[in-house]
């Protein structure tokens, strides 16, 4: 039978995958990969990680997970070292056995009566446990790492308003429960969640540990803030169908990433994505009466999406490495960057006025 390293190499190889290759489409280091195809567990920070690295270059691979922790659980046990003193002990002479096991039984025999004796004469009065309260956090720090059980909440402060999340279910994944909705995560993902519905993300959630379908295990749940600065300039009014006249204030408003295309008057465009990897993606149309609202969905590779306007798209991604834009207007396609590997990015794509009079389509960073 194949070795769990064996199997994670062959079924690459059979794929025609090198390390790098899948390094970069995973987004794992392939410093672990090796480690992973060698049985090298040593190099990880934490069994944690360990698993999560498996599953997720399992996945990748098409194997399912299975049918691989039981082969990383087989080398675990390989791995535990026979006491020295099971080797040195000698052994002893068979009579001498006898002759011990029949004190022990004729023992064991008179205490097992007399604890019957008692226990019938006395019966004791049953224990009473009393069920465990839901546990009630603070995030006063700029970050929380505690073992949340179902019922546990976690009370965040924005503002004068305080939000809460609670943990409401413990299965093949986890699952918080936010003021905008559910908040489904699995182990070593990262993500993002918007308190007050502003487009950003608050805070940051990472489940560091835990056993799927076992609530009485808990998870380790690590909850951060997000350090995003809000704009201070005023949203385009939604009422409106023009689009906002004056440029950016240097001394209030975002700097201008990019400048992507230039015009005497603005006209739509589109933003085209396509994703590399998972991500989490939320857009927005700015100044158009009848789309408002967020649209908000979670992407797979090889997903695509196209976005067009008239006068601008706020966008949020939890993995700006994760996905490739292009912007596709006045007869031109052309690439647009915001951001690096595990970068959560706030951004506008919108039409701005110069003080001559002419268009920009920029980008604007709003962290």
């Amino acid at each position: 039978m194949e070795s769990l390293g064996e199997k994670l190499k062959s079924t690459r190889k059979s794929k025609e995958y090198t390390l790098d290759y899948v390094s970069r489409e995973t987004n794992i280091a392939g410093r672990y990969l090796d480690a992973l195809e060698r049985e090298d567990f040593s190099v990880f920070p934490g069994e944690t990680y360990v698993l999560g690295f498996l599953r997720n270059y399992g996945e990748y691979l098409g194997l399912k997970e299975e049918e691989l922790l039981p082969l990383y659980r087989a080398l675990k046990i390989q791995e535990q070292p026979v006491p020295v003193e099971a080797l040195l002990k000698s052994p002893s002479k068979f009579p001498k056995i006898l002759l011990a096991g029949f004190i022990i039984l004729l023992v064991l025999g008179l205490a097992g009566g007399g604890v019957y004796f008692f226990l019938h004469r006395f019966p004791p009065k049953a224990a009473v446990v009393a069920p465990r309260e839901p546990a009630v956090y603070t995030l006063d720090e700029p970050s929380i790492e505690r073992r949340f059980y179902q019922g546990d909440a976690v009370l965040v402060s924005l503002g004068t308003t305080r939000y809460r999340l609670e943990l409401s279910s413990l299965g093949e994944a986890l699952t918080m429960t936010a003021p905008g909705g559910q908040v489904i995560f699995d182990m070593s993902q990262e993500v993002a969640v918007d308190l007050n519905g502003d487009g950003i993300g608050d805070i940051r959630i990472i489940a560091e540990d835990f056993a799927k379908h076992d609530s009485a295990a808990g998870a380790l749940i690590r909850i951060e803030q997000n350090n995003t600065v809000r704009l201070s300039e005023e949203t385009p009014p939604a009422a409106s169908d023009t689009p906002v006249p004056e440029s950016p204030n240097p001394g209030t408003s975002p700097a201008v990433m990019a400048v992507i295309l230039s015009s005497p008057n603005p006209y739509p465009f589109t933003l085209q994505a396509v994703f590399q990897g998972y991500c989490m993606f939320r857009w927005e149309i700015l100044a158009e009466r009848d789309r408002p609202g967020r649209n908000e969905r979670y992407f797979q590779r090889t997903d695509e999406l196209n976005v067009q306007a008239q006068n601008g798209i706020r966008i949020w991604v939890s993995n700006a490495a994760a996905v490739k834009f292009q912007v596709i207007g006045g007869g031109r396609t052309i690439p647009m960057e915001i951001g690096g590997a595990g970068e959560v990015v706030v951004a506008d794509l919108r039409w701005i006025r110069d003080d001559d009079g002419r268009y920009r389509l920029v980008v604007l960073r709003l962290e």
